[in-house]
């Protein structure tokens, strides 16, 4: 195992502009394979700019307007050997973006010239496609729906295919399980009969070194969020006596006055504000994704309201900002100024421990369940239910998921499989009341070949600026 060892420091890391970064290109072949394992004619996915699929397949950064994918197998090799597409000059197989109107230059600079090149040498002058999957961009009858010029496309890639003389489809075409119902009815109607494929989401789940790389870059960046975070509440003023701040807010109930900084209350949003312009700082998007939580809020898992700070409760930190190339980061710490050593001290003894519990079990090879196992097992001797719903006390969420072009992707720490090297995944335990709050350390990590690697460390005592870890 091995860390980054990220300094906790908003101040903007040298790596941001001075680290060289492979190139960022999708090996079809699995989707080839796919295609040939299922003896279907082609795959299609149908898509805009959100899609996450049809953004991974094509690194095509488009509209917000539906575009299409079609991707035939050719007569080449799928098992990346040089020599079975090099030697007999076949492809391994073929790959056609339907841009939409006006967006044909950037679909060939994007899908086509970037995939160029052998993979080993991404500044090679070699025309060949990387993986052996050639592609092209088809800008013809760009006012058809999607999904009409996939059919056109897949028909002028097979056979011309369409339906036998009984009316039934005679080709059958792979499409993700997300396709869209009007593109399906454009795909059928032309005489193909579809099957989804978890072909993608399989490919998606393992992570090249390029993509470790995007990762690591936006992971460092939220980890500089945290570590904005942690210095205001570190800063604030603790102050138990101010003139009508206790019949103003509201606070007869017993609960204290909200810290303050630069003379006004400290809230959640304003917090959100500085962890969101460091995050911008280091050129990524907070993508609505800053959850700040304080006191009760704080057992809200996707929290963006404005509340009261206070000293004693407990602050949730969980920032998860996108990348430039569309990858994302996920961290969370939780923090209390002037607690009492209550039930925040021992909730943050336990998922500490559950923490600790769960990345002991990450290597190659380990089912997934066992890893959210062990961290129920802590959580569970510290006497938190670790099967608790939401809304009640306890455990209430797995134990990690997988990030990537999106935030919660393959593999799932609940889930079935096995961790496998290239897996980016979080590790998260936690646990909450209601009425009181919540305590939620969160890590991403890397599976690697004998183990795991922390891809930005960042310090996990609850103590606002005490340093420790």
């Amino acid at each position: 195992m091995s860390g980054d060892g990220a300094e906790p420091s908003d101040t903007p890391a040298p790596d941001a502009a001075d680290e060289a970064s492979a190139a960022l290109r999708t090996d079809l072949r699995p989707v080839v394979e796919a295609v040939r394992a299922a003896d279907a004619a082609a795959f299609v996915a149908v898509g805009d700019r959100f899609d996450d699929d049809l953004r991974y397949l094509t690194r095509f950064s488009g509209p917000d307007r539906p575009y299409a994918l079609v991707v035939v197998p050719g007569n080449g090799a799928t098992d990346g050997s040089d020599e079975a597409t090099a030697e007999t000059d076949a492809p391994a197989g073929r790959a056609d973006l339907c841009a939409p109107a006006l967006f044909g230059e950037q679909a060939d600079r994007e899908f086509v010239s970037s995939a160029r090149g052998a993979a080993a040498d991404p500044a090679s002058d070699d025309d060949r496609f990387h993986d052996g999957v050639v592609r092209e961009v088809r800008t013809e009858n760009v006012g058809d729906h999607a999904g009409e010029r996939a059919a056109a496309a897949v028909a002028d890639l097979t056979d011309g295919g369409g339906e036998d003389e009984t009316g039934t489809a005679d080709r059958t075409v792979l499409t993700p399980a997300s396709v869209p119902h009007d593109a399906a009815v454009y795909l059928e109607r032309a005489g193909n009969d579809l099957a989804s494929t978890d072909a993608v989401a399989a490919a998606r789940a393992r992570k090249t070194p390029a993509e470790v790389d995007r990762i690591r870059r936006v992971q460092r960046a939220a980890v500089a969020g945290l570590a904005r975070a942690e210095a205001v509440l570190a800063e604030s003023e603790v102050t138990d006596d101010i003139d009508g701040e206790a019949e103003a807010d509201g606070t007869t109930d017993g609960r204290r006055p909200p810290l303050r900084r630069a003379g006004e209350p400290l809230t959640t949003e304003r917090l959100r504000r500085e962890v969101n312009a460091v995050l911008a700082g280091r050129g990524v998007r907070d993508a609505g994704n800053t959850v700040i939580g304080a006191g009760p809020s704080a057992a809200d898992l996707h929290y963006v309201g404005d509340d009261p700070i206070r000293p004693g409760e407990t602050v949730l930190l969980d920032v998860s900002p996108r990348g430039p190339d569309g990858y994302y980061g996920d961290a969370t710490r939780t923090f209390v100024v002037d607690g009492d050593g209550g039930w925040e001290r021992r909730a943050s003894v336990a998922v500490e421990a559950a923490r600790e519990a769960a990345l002991a079990e990450v290597e190659p090879g380990v089912p997934a369940k066992t890893v959210h196992g062990e961290a129920a097992a802590e959580l569970t001797a510290y006497g938190f239910d670790p099967n608790a719903d939401e809304g009640e006390t306890g455990f209430t969420h797995g134990t990690g998921h997988g990030v990537g072009v999106s935030l919660h992707e393959s593999p799932s720490l609940s889930g079935a499989g096995e961790l496998r090297p290239g897996h980016v995944v979080t590790v998260e335990p936690g646990v909450y009341d209601p009425e009181i709050g919540g305590v939620r350390l969160e890590d991403l990590i890397l599976v690697t070949e004998d183990g795991y690697e922390i891809l930005a460390e960042y310090p996990f005592g609850i103590v606002p600026g005490s340093d420790s870890a």
